[in-house]
């Protein structure tokens, strides 16, 4: 007798240890996750939007005096097709672009010819006269 308590043990222990493990088997493993945020309205049409381009980082800033003793500042870009011009210092910038690199600044009436050393500049009102850094 106790042989075939030993044989059913041996039997029965096998059988429900697989009976247990068969519906965690069918189980995936993997965590819920679990988004209480809204879709975005705009992820397709940012998704389709073309790329963004930068503006162009600032190369130099400059402060020139004039030969009518005045000075002037002018912030120079990268690519030579953009410059910011004020006339007075932390005054609000003019911004001058040129049609392609090394051609003049223009812009709101004021034309800026040179570089980051010397310009020459025409402002409204008065005439051309040169200023140096």
């Amino acid at each position: 007798m106790r042989e075939a308590g030993r044989a059913m043990k041996t039997f029965l222990l096998p059988t429900l240890a697989a009976a247990m493990l068969l519906p965690l088997a069918a189980c995936e493993n993997k965590p819920e996750v679990v988004d209480t945020r809204s879709k975005d309205p705009l992820a397709e049409q940012i998704k389709n939007a073309p790329p963004v381009e930068l503006p162009p980082a600032m190369e130099a800033t400059v402060t020139f005096r004039c030969k009518d003793n005045s000075l002037v500042y002018v912030d120079f870009f990268q690519g030579h097709e953009i410059a910011n011009l004020r006339t007075e210092k932390g005054g609000t910038p003019i911004q001058l672009k040129a049609d392609a690199s090394g051609n003049p600044y223009q812009g709101s009436g004021y034309t800026v010819t040179g570089n980051a050393k010397q310009i020459d500049l025409i402002a409204p009102g008065k005439g051309a006269q040169s200023c140096k850094a």
